[in-house]
């Protein structure tokens, strides 16, 4: 009986053993994995922060967009930084409450028909679309026919931030159990009333992190904007006519620049755009951490 009982041990400690060896084994793939993709995103880093911290100044991001032979510490990059809060707001406005109810659609009216189908089959398709094919779809279809303005970018980059809200959003209801809507059902609640104060107020967290992160990669798009706003050196209050600037777009222009002055300002434009982008990713947590917790 000792030696069987000693067998099962030796049996029952095998298994763990193993479990314990694998889980070693992944973590440290899982490690390795990160330190090989922070390793390029660190380098890029460094580089912006090295070449544009120097211009960075409050005078360099109010100041009005100079001629690209003058220094780099001469004038600023405001009016691209008024252009893409202008333009990407209007996207925002447009693309988000849309992508909200698209997914409150799939997710809570569609079920399993055509239309919802559809639906979630174009978010799926959309959402690897290039971005410079946005651009030559809005470009063909409003600006032909009406001329670059902000508006025409703002259609550009809602329609790149229509379906990353859809399928974040979709997700996040899902999470919300079950049990909630059958409770509410249950006290004689109406499907829509379910949906906007019991499943919407569950899942807002998720909803609004998604919105802001759709944001962040709307706000540094290139492409899209290259034909839809042209690239101007001005302020141009005006979102629905005219042309417009941006960072992205000042960016490329100055990149693309042989004077060293307009380099310069290319890489503190490119540091500016990469702060606004951590500011928003930064306040979706916050706000994801936020409503988790006064869910809980």
């Amino acid at each position: 009986m000792a030696v069987t009982a000693g067998q099962q041990d030796v049996g029952l400690q095998e298994p763990a053993g193993w479990r314990r060896t694998k889980n070693r084994i992944a973590t440290a793939l899982m490690v390795l994995s990160f330190v090989l993709v922070i390793i390029p995103l660190g380098f890029v880093l460094y580089t912006v922060i090295a070449k544009g911290i120097s211009v960075i100044s409050w005078s360099f991001l109010t100041g009005s967009i100079p001629p690209q032979v003058l220094p780099a510490n001469v004038g600023g990059i405001g009016p691209a930084i008024v252009g893409t809060i202008e333009i990407t707001a209007l996207a925002a406005v447009m693309a988000v409450p849309l992508g909200v109810l698209g997914a409150v659609y799939l997710n809570e009216y569609g079920g399993k028909n055509p239309l919802a189908r559809l639906i979630g089959f174009m978010a799926d398709v959309m959402t690897g679309v290039p971005s410079i094919v946005m651009g030559l779809f809005i470009f063909s279809i409003w600006v032909l026919h009406f001329g670059f303005s902000g508006l025409a970018g703002a259609f550009a980059l809602g329609c790149l931030m229509l379906p990353v809200v859809i399928r974040s959003s979709d997700e996040m209801l899902k999470l919300v159990p079950d049990p909630l809507r059958e409770a509410s059902y249950a006290l004689g609640a109406t499907k829509a009333r379910v949906t906007l104060t019991v499943v919407l107020p569950a899942a807002l967290g998720g909803i609004v992190s998604g919105a802001l992160l759709a944001v962040a990669r709307a706000a540094g798009e290139t492409a899209p904007l290259l034909f839809t706003i042209l690239t101007v050196t001005t302020v141009n209050r005006n979102v629905f006519s005219g042309a417009h600037t941006s960072l992205p777009s000042q960016i490329f222009s100055n990149a693309s620049s042989p004077y060293v002055g307009a380099q310069g300002r290319g890489w503190g434009a490119a540091l500016t755009l990469i702060v606004i982008a951590f500011i928003l990713m930064v306040a979706a947590r916050l706000v994801t951490a936020r409503f988790t917790k006064y869910l809980r």
